[in-house]
């Protein structure tokens, strides 16, 4: 089933399906895209790592895409280009940013869904497009053949965007799909300003993780919230958040295949590459028969509620095996 015949409720996931099958370049680059990444993981990753490139928050401690100044948000587009060629070892096309499948295609992006500035030299061209929204986390990219009469005035710099009619001439690889989450972007006000209270990178990041239980926090999140360079020796044991939330019941998991299985047995979200999940676990009592269950340190324990008193965590395993219920 091609990509276009979907089924999506959205009007503009529409598509001029008879327009698209007509074009045959078109057809051979959007699948030799979508083999490349056929569930979307790799360009949703390159869209969160661009946004946090930009963010910068290892320096800066920003995390909203508001407090960019103008310059770092015209460059998000060329960002996005060199990032994605370095991703998928796109060949350089001529005149246009990439050649896929032998055929030559621009590279253009959008925090604006539709707000793609398409240049005088891109018409009868292909053009991948891409729009990423971290304020409601989603994204999409397609692809489509620029024809002149499709295309908006022009702006000072000669650039045109598609007409908003003519975008059910764009072949729709994903669309509104989710981009990993900005997790201090949508934290509670309150919750975030105890995340950052305190002066001490590691009681940041202490904080971080007793108040983000359950949400996958990637490698970005820990390096704006420690702002030190060695931001992964901090979340580890031996004197990191492991070691100071265990006390409290709070595991946290990482990319190990072993803490993958135990957020799965457990009914939380997985942590995937980069990435990492807290939860605070108990052990299994008679009124915790029904909930999800594993096996650590010699004793069953599962996701505390909020009326379950706090004890003493197990400590996770890198490769040993796991079991539970």
């Amino acid at each position: 089933m091609l990509p276009f015949e979907r089924d999506k409720t959205a009007a503009s996931w529409i598509v001029n399906q008879e327009l698209v099958r007509q074009d045959a370049e078109l057809v051979a680059v959007a699948e030799r895209i979508r083999s490349l990444d056929p569930e979307g993981r790799r360009f949703a990753a390159v869209l969160r790592d661009t946004i946090d490139q930009l963010l910068n928050g290892e320096v800066t401690g920003r995390y909203d895409w508001k407090t960019l100044f103008k310059t770092e948000k015209t460059h998000a587009g060329t960002m996005v280009e060199i990032n994605l060629q370095r991703e998928f070892e796109f060949d350089d096309g001529d005149p246009m940013d990439y050649r896929i499948a032998g055929v030559d295609v621009d590279c253009k992006y959008s925090q604006l869904f539709g707000g793609w500035m398409i240049p005088p030299e891109a018409v009868g061209h292909l053009c991948l497009v891409l729009w990423a929204d971290d304020y409601t986390s989603r994204w999409s990219a397609g692809v489509v053949r620029i024809h002149r009469e499709w295309l908006n005035g022009t702006n000072r710099d000669m650039k045109h965007t598609l007409k908003a009619e003519h975008r059910n001439k764009i072949y729709w690889l994903w669309f509104e799909e989710e981009l990993p989450e900005n997790v201090l972007l949508h934290m509670n006000p309150g919750d975030r300003n105890a995340v950052f209270a305190p002066k001490s990178g590691q009681q940041r990041l202490n904080e971080l993780f007793r108040r983000a239980q359950g949400r996958r926090i990637g490698r970005n999140v820990v390096r704006t919230v420690a702002q030190q360079k060695d931001y992964m020796k901090r979340v580890r044991g031996n004197g990191g958040s492991r070691s100071a939330l265990r006390p409290e019941g709070i595991l946290i998991m990482g990319d190990y295949a072993s803490h993958q299985a135990i957020a799965a047995r457990l009914g939380i979200p997985v942590p995937q590459e980069g990435e990492f999940v807290s939860v605070r676990v108990v052990k299994a009592r008679s009124e915790h028969a029904s909930q999800p269950q594993i096996e650590l340190d010699g004793s069953m324990w599962t996701c505390a509620g909020h009326d379950d008193p706090y004890e003493r965590g197990p400590l996770l395993p890198t490769h040993t095996a796991i079991s539970g219920t």
